[in-house]
């Protein structure tokens, strides 16, 4: 799992794509072109850390679905929208689903650049956590999956437990396994004691 900040740059106008692709080179950025958010979602790893600078209007999967797609993954990545098109209410419902910024097409480099590297400067603070602690990066509900795993629980009994479906137990279980560099229950086990596992909020 690599978990080195980079840019994932998703926009299917080619001119568009190549031109960011030389601000975050000339930035200094480690980054990524997409074509599409269909090509993004085959090719992302689910724990990859850094900033996702996505076009709104695309053909096929648009910009907000591709949002709504990750955040249906439990995919926590930093999103900095570019349109040409953008108007009020459509800003504030991707704010409100967690969009980092939303900025106006054409931008300025200098403009993109301070917001990527703004984002990257705090997904750094995360990196450095995370490699003291795997444990830091499982979202909430890969959390409550962990510790049912490492008392014995089969994934028919945490689904059971937890209220949702077998398979989304399997593809939790398998984040956690792949997040915390685990290949058997022992590591994971072992990993678990290494680290410290964050209380579940008071409910």
């Amino acid at each position: 799992m690599n978990l080195q900040p980079q840019v994932f740059i998703v926009d299917d106008d080619y001119a568009v794509r190549d031109s960011l692709g030389q601000v975050m080179e000339a930035a200094g950025f480690p980054y990524l072109l997409f074509e599409s958010a269909e090509q993004f979602l085959e090719i992302y790893k689910p724990g990859q850390c850094g900033c996702l600078v996505l076009d709104l209007n695309m053909p096929n999967m648009t910009g907000d679905e591709l949002q709504a797609e990750l955040i249906r993954l439990n995919i926590q990545l930093p999103i900095i929208f570019l349109t040409a098109f953008g108007d009020i209410p459509t800003t504030v419902r991707l704010v409100k689903a967690g969009t980092i910024d939303f900025l106006t097409k054409p931008v300025t480099s200098k403009v993109l650049v301070e917001r990527v590297r703004a984002v990257l400067r705090e997904q750094s603070l995360v990196y450095e956590q995370n490699k003291y602690n795997p444990l830091a990066a499982l979202t909430a509900r890969e959390l409550d999956v962990l510790r049912l795993v490492i008392v014995g629980h089969s994934n028919k009994q945490i689904a059971r437990q937890l209220g949702i479906s077998h398979r989304t137990v399997e593809v939790h279980r398998a984040r956690v396994m792949e997040k915390t560099g685990s290949s058997n229950l022992l590591d994971l086990v072992r990993c678990c004691s290494e680290s410290q596992i964050p209380n579940p909020p008071v409910q």
